[in-house]
């Protein structure tokens, strides 16, 4: 079975099966996933909203935000000569997609975590994150459409 969502870059179309690995990727995240997801959720990084292991066309991104047009992956040793060319064609793909993507190793993100914060803010453009209200008043920013009338909660 497919879910299709429309993205900035249009509509995507995720296999359910994709869903659910993102899902068991979320709950079996590495060490420096965990500790830069410590920094990254709940607009940590200056108001920017990031999602972790999201998936996207027929890849899984570690962090995505899509305000800011950016992917941040975060890649262990196998990345090196195993994956790299992988890697390489799936950027390619991202890239063509109207996204930035930044890959930082492991051991960065462990060692290293203020100057990759540093580097991914200023991938986002140095700038504060688009609040909900100045996005209301741009209708030229709006991500999804209304609710189609009798769905979801009311609120009185």
């Amino acid at each position: 079975m497919a879910v299709k969502f429309q993205s900035a870059m249009g509509f995507r179309v995720v296999s359910s099966r994709l869903t659910g690995l993102a899902k068991t990727l979320r709950r079996q995240q590495t060490a420096a996933e965990a500790k830069l997801w410590s920094r990254l959720r709940d607009r940590r990084l200056h108001g920017w909203k990031f999602k972790r292991q999201v998936p996207f066309g027929p890849y899984i991104l570690d962090y995505f935000c899509f305000d800011g047009n950016l992917v941040v992956e975060v890649d262990g040793s196998q990345h090196e000569e195993q994956q790299a060319e992988y890697d390489r064609i799936r950027t390619q793909f991202l890239e063509r997609e109207g996204l930035t993507v930044l890959r930082f190793w492991n051991n960065d993100v462990l060692e290293k975590l203020s100057a990759v914060e540093a580097v991914i803010y200023h991938a986002v453009g140095e700038k504060a994150a688009p609040t909900t209200e100045s996005k209301r008043k741009d209708p030229s920013s709006a991500l999804r459409a209304p609710s189609p009338e009798g769905e979801g909660r009311k609120r009185e």
